[in-house]
């Protein structure tokens, strides 16, 4: 009987033990479809980063409007979207924060294959749109205000989903907004001339990020995330390459190319990242945006950005 007892509490001990030790699932939505543009985050997982910290991780593929309401609801931990994703949602009463920064400044650009040299080149242009939202309008209303041009009587807005490359190859539209790590380069690797205005002069917001409830923010549960998330933004950009080769297999042979991975690396970082640690969010960047977003008329006067994200997770020694 006394060998039974202690062989029953020695299993117990051991279950417990076990439990204790159990990875915690963690539930991350990446919007659209698996893609290249994720390679940091799959690699967090391959690399083994974020079991390093006791996370077992799952990745839910989709649009951001899909996954913020399964954020709000509890079934997905985190969702990487822009940064404009959470502000809006956050304006709204929802309790999110953006927490970390992948790209430094946003990869909207205006492309054309025809002469652009300047905002007002734009001038009884027809430009096209994924559509009027997202971090692409916004950047491309406050483009549009910086040369004091406005909408539909000097500059028309097509709306045309996500056909930038199409519709400016085939004429459809004179120019495009799209992304410097997309649309550009498979013009450029297929050999055609391109040209492109710089937006973040005008608006200076970072780019897509890790977005998290506020409950998330009062355990390390976040903190853990955000370490192994940095590890591999950090990997990734000192090693685009084998990178790619390690992501690679996730996001398939159609999900991307390593130039657009390469493309996409000098986005990740900058002068202040590396003071404050990559991932960390420019609060001036934030600051410009804001403003720029009360400009537009959607936001109030009295809106702050530090109401918006925070840097208080992201690791200083991790550059």
């Amino acid at each position: 009987m006394k060998r039974a007892v202690l062989t029953t509490l020695a299993l117990l001990a051991a279950a417990t033990a076990s439990a204790q030790t159990a990875p915690r699932t963690v539930n991350i939505g990446l919007g659209y479809i698996p893609n290249v543009q994720f390679t940091p985050f799959y690699v967090a997982d391959t690399l083994g980063y974020f079991k390093a910290e006791g996370l077992n991780v799952k990745y839910q593929h989709g649009f951001v409007s899909e996954l913020m309401p399964l954020l709000l609801q509890g079934k997905l931990d985190f969702i990487v979207g822009d940064p404009e994703d959470a502000v809006f949602a956050r304006n709204q009463g929802a309790p999110v924060k953006y927490i970390m920064a992948m790209y430094q400044k946003i990869p909207v650009t205006v492309f054309s294959t025809k002469p652009l040299n300047n905002v007002a080149d734009l001038k009884g242009k027809t430009l096209g749109i994924p559509g009027p939202f997202g971090s692409t309008y916004n950047a491309v209303q406050a483009l549009l205000d910086s040369a004091g041009l406005k909408e539909g009587s000097d500059v028309k807005l097509a709306s045309i989903g996500f056909t930038q490359l199409d519709a400016v190859r085939a004429g459809r539209v004179d120019a495009a907004a799209g992304y410097v790590n997309n649309e550009v380069v498979q013009l450029r690797a297929a050999g055609t001339r391109v040209y492109t205005l710089d937006v973040t002069a005008a608006y200076p917001m970072v780019g897509a990020g890790l977005i998290t409830l506020d409950k998330n923010l009062k355990t390390d549960l976040a903190r853990k995330v955000v370490r192994a998330s940095q590890r591999a933004l950090k990997f990734t950009v000192t090693d685009p390459a084998r990178a790619f080769k390690l992501a690679q297999p996730t996001f398939g042979a159609g999900g991307g190319t390593l130039d657009i991975l390469k493309a996409s690396t000098p986005l990740m970082t900058g002068a202040y990242t590396r003071v404050n640690g990559i991932g960390a969010s420019d609060p001036g960047a934030w600051n410009k945006a804001v403003a720029a977003l009360i400009k537009q008329g959607n936001l109030s006067a009295g809106a702050k950005a530090t109401d918006f994200y925070t840097n208080t997770l992201v690791s200083k020694t991790i550059r």
